[in-house]
């Protein structure tokens, strides 16, 4: 296609959008095999799995990128590798503090991936996020309302729907469940400084017991001892006298942009890692896993723009992969148009507007 371009502003509608390219590997939500093909119900792999593809294989191939032999063959710095190490046979959360787009989040994938730990459990953090959001959700008005639908519909005796139904663990519950196989659970906390001011306080206590109570089961311990609640995962789990706690204590990522201070006690309990800027070894690794390996060489100039970019600005590697998508789309325009593209998606995010 000579336009790259699929709205055009002239207001006259069209079928464009049924050419849009593929999407960036970081982008894609349908899992795709080694060859490029979808492995989706109108995939190779569909006609045999009416499921479609698994949300762990999708979750890991966007984190890391669809070739996923490269980053396999990409060592993180010594100090990284180090601080995951000490936090796994300490049994401690690693408090990981860098600059957005370095790669944070990633690490928890990619040590999931390369333990064999299963699907990373996420727990995004925003500034109404409370202890009780990661822990269980109770479903209490869900559960009056249907009480009341029975009792309309049967005129008669109300059948008490079981309290299980109506609990959900979150992300962190999930994570404290017992271990069936001894291997613990990934979890990854994103963007915890912009929690509440009392969160760090209030994990304290589950953080350094591995465990906690769900009220209301506690509750109801003498006439039910034995609960089937649904995990973060959605499927089935039985709770024992309303208690969970952690058999193998999970493996937790906690990702901060270094914004706020954390109190003391939250310090002691962290195995703390500054993630620096990814080298051009790192970059060089991540392009060829996400975009390929032509993308280094016609991405030459715009690699050596991010890496000798002002020292203290703050580009996110992500700016970097998406400007290479972007211009690659656009290599039929005229240079200027490549160079406005790049400039719009590689502006620094500490530049005032």
């Amino acid at each position: 296609m000579s336009d790259w371009r699929i709205y055009r502003g002239a207001g006259l509608p069209h079928d464009g959008a049924r050419q849009l390219p593929d999407p960036p590997p970081w982008r894609e939500f349908t899992a795709r095999s080694p060859d490029g093909a979808t492995d989706g119900p109108d995939g190779p792999e569909g006609a045999d799995d009416p499921e479609g593809p698994d949300s762990e294989e999708v979750d890991n191939a966007r984190r890391l990128g669809v070739k996923r032999r490269l980053v396999e063959s990409f060592h993180p710095r010594p100090e990284e590798v180090e601080a995951v190490n000490a936090a796994l046979q300490l049994r401690r959360p690693l408090l990981v503090t860098g600059n957005p787009g370095t790669g944070k989040s990633t690490l928890a994938h990619a040590v999931a991936h390369e333990l064999r730990l299963g699907r990373v459990l996420r727990w995004p953090i925003v500034s109404r996020t409370t202890l009780q959001d990661g822990l269980y959700h109770y479903d209490a008005i869900g559960r009056l309302q249907d009480v009341q639908l029975d009792r309309a519909v049967s005129g008669d005796g109300v059948r008490q729907p079981p309290i299980g139904s109506y609990i959900r663990l979150g992300p962190l519950g999930t994570a404290l469940l017992p271990s069936a196989d001894g291997l613990p659970r990934v979890l990854l906390i994103d963007e915890f400084d912009k929690s509440d001011i009392d969160l760090p306080n209030d994990l304290l206590n589950v953080l350094e017991e591995g465990e906690f109570t769900i009220r209301e089961l506690e509750r109801r311990v003498e006439r039910e001892p034995a609960t089937d609640v649904l995990t973060d995962d959605g499927t089935p789990v039985t709770v024992t006298g309303g208690r969970v706690r952690c058999t193998a204590f999970p493996f937790i990522i906690l990702t901060s942009n270094g914004e706020r201070d954390f109190p003391a006690a939250l310090l002691r309990r962290c195995i703390q890692l500054d993630l620096k800027p990814p080298g051009e070894k790192q970059l060089a690794a991540m392009v060829a896993a996400h975009l390929g390996e032509e993308a280094l060489e016609e991405g030459a100039e715009l690699i050596q723009r991010f890496l000798q970019r002002e020292p203290g600005e703050v580009v996110a590697t992500d700016q970097l992969l998406n400007a290479l998508y972007v211009t690659q789309r656009a290599a039929a325009a005229e240079q200027v148009t490549r160079n406005r593209l790049a400039e719009m998606l590689l502006r620094p995010l500490d530049r005032p507007r």
